[in-house]
């Protein structure tokens, strides 16, 4: 179709600029570890940007048109009231590029951190500071300073924020397949994430992610918005994170987009400080540690309200973390290995049980294997709402002028996405935009969301169940149960004619390879080795 043709060639286009950059930024990596290297790399294109933003305002406060006029450029008030970080005289790209060379330069980036932090709170402590240390060879990261100098050169349109955080992205991405298991740590497919966020599509509201990494799924959600007419702001952001430096990460990659975000005070373990105890999200987007066994569980937590999760696999933890967390008329989207379907073990079974008696479980879809850099363990995706009744929730006109949806109420939808994919290296798959919108389109034609389309089951794909029929299977949850064998596509010839012709093609093979295997033989025996 032209509209997937367009998408490849200009994802193409992109990814042979950010291709580019993430080569030459590499090369200068030397024998640095990715997982330190990263934060170097990242820090300076964060730094890049904000200095770019700021000097875009700066320009608009100098020429003084219109509600600028009579500003003063060098007046840091006039710069936060724009949502523009403030950037100090030595910490601006044009005098850190003017000192690459310098064999200070790891200082200069330094003191340059430290002031952007002492003169922007919401930075504090968030930028990497350590620049000036031994083990960083000095020309090499003056190299880089100038490579990444060349990000947004051209005309206005490129220098915009959108480029670097493009490039933020992409890098991103390179350094969890660079790092493998520990990058899983702070990154989840952009594949992944777009699926999350086309099923739950955010519009408006709290959106909340209490193990958020690097801050992906907040990105595509403000994405979605604005894709779909909307502002950013429409959504309020909630988040946390147990890692200090991942946490940073995330701060970067939403300030490099100029989002708003509430991720705590500080990083924090959400099983024994929950940042957030009285929020009530309307989307809760996650993907939480895989079968974590070094877990802290506090039996008596008020979020085990259907069992008390195993010390062994935190799976039913975050689970449970979920729901306790969503608003009357909230829905939740997350990853999790597949055992969680199907584990009995230690009570899980027992929990996913009353999970589904609850009717919680909105949607089930079981992905192809190999689209995470951090495991192999097959995954799926998990979808839960409090309201499957089609209505909204609440009183007056705004629950009036709420779309209505088809009442799935004690039903279940289940999508095998296994054979869906595109391998993009031996040992990584992705999901195609086709891919993302058959599984995103047939999630909303079941819900019956406006202009989706209809609904029906497609056998080895897609089904609809009950929850009777789901007890029936025990109340495992795996698509593969439900959505039986693909049909097989009837080329109208009768069966008594198909078996004669296919057994008159094989007996023709037979004498051909008869034939074949006589000559070989006489072959053989004019060369001496015949009987």
């Amino acid at each position: 179709m032209p509209r997937m043709k367009t998408k490849t060639a200009d994802s193409a286009a992109s990814l042979g600029f950010e291709a580019k950059l993430w080569l030459a930024a590499d090369k200068l990596r030397n024998n640095m570890d990715a997982a330190e290297y990263k934060h170097v790399v990242l820090g300076l294109i964060f730094l890049k940007y904000i200095s770019d933003a700021f000097e875009a305002m700066r320009q608009k406060l100098t020429e003084g048109k219109g509600e600028y006029k009579g500003a003063n450029p060098e007046d840091p008030d006039e710069y936060r009231a724009e949502n523009v970080f403030w950037v100090p005289p030595a910490a601006r790209w044009s005098y850190l590029q003017g000192s690459a060379k310098q064999p200070t330069i790891g200082r200069i980036v330094d003191d340059a951190m430290t002031a952007i932090e002492r003169d922007n709170p919401r930075l504090k402590g968030v930028l990497p500071k350590d620049y000036a240390r031994p083990a960083l060879d000095k020309h090499r990261l003056g190299e880089l300073i100038d490579l990444i100098g060349t990000i947004g050169l051209g005309d206005r349109e490129n220098r915009s924020k959108d480029i670097l955080g493009r490039v933020y992205e992409y890098f991103l991405t390179q350094f969890a397949s660079a790092e493998g298991k520990n990058g899983g740590q702070f990154y989840t497919p952009s594949c992944v994430v777009r699926t999350l966020v086309g099923m739950l599509a955010p519009y408006k509201g709290r959106v909340y992610d209490p193990c958020c990494g690097s801050g992906g799924m907040f990105v595509q959600s403000e994405k979605f918005v604005v894709a779909h007419g909307g502002r950013i702001g429409d959504i309020s952001i909630y988040g946390q994170e147990s890692n200090p430096t991942t946490r940073r990460l995330a701060l970067m990659n939403l300030a490099i987009r100029g989002f708003e975000a509430d991720l705590g005070r500080e990083h924090a373990d959400t099983f024994r400080r929950d940042l957030h105890p009285d929020l009530r999200a309307d989307y809760v987007l996650a993907n939480p540690p895989f079968n974590d066994k070094e877990w802290f569980r506090k039996d008596d937590d008020p979020r085990w309200r259907y069992g008390v999760p195993p010390k062994g696999n935190a799976n039913f933890a975050w689970v449970q973390h979920f729901i306790h967390h969503l608003a009357p008329d909230g829905k939740a989207g997350f990853v999790l290995a597949n055992g969680s379907m199907s584990s009995n073990q230690s009570g899980e079974g027992e929990i996913r049980k009353a999970i589904v008696e609850a009717d919680l479980v909105d949607c089930m879809v079981a992905l192809p294997g190999q689209l995470f850099y951090s495991t192999q363990i097959p995954v799926c995706l998990w979808f839960l709402t409090r309201n499957k009744s089609g209505r909204a929730l609440g009183q007056g006109k705004s629950a009036a002028k709420a779309p209505q949806r088809r009442n799935r109420k004690s039903e279940t939808l289940f999508i095998d996405a296994r054979k869906l994919g595109t391998l993009v290296d031996r040992v990584h798959r992705e999901l195609t935009e086709a891919d993302i919108d058959k599984i995103v389109g047939t999630y909303h034609a079941w819900r019956g969301d406006k202009g989706s389309g209809t609904y029906a089951d497609i056998p080895g794909f897609c089904k609809s169940a009950t929850t009777e029929e789901i007890a029936s299977h025990g109340y495992v949850l795996t698509p593969g149960r439900y959505v039986g064998a693909e049909a097989v596509e009837d080329d109208g010839e009768p069966f008594a004619e198909k078996m004669t012709r296919l057994v008159a093609e094989l007996n023709q093979q037979f004498a051909e390879s008869a034939k074949l295997e006589k000559t070989i033989k006489a072959n053989l025996k004019e060369l001496g080795y015949g009987g």
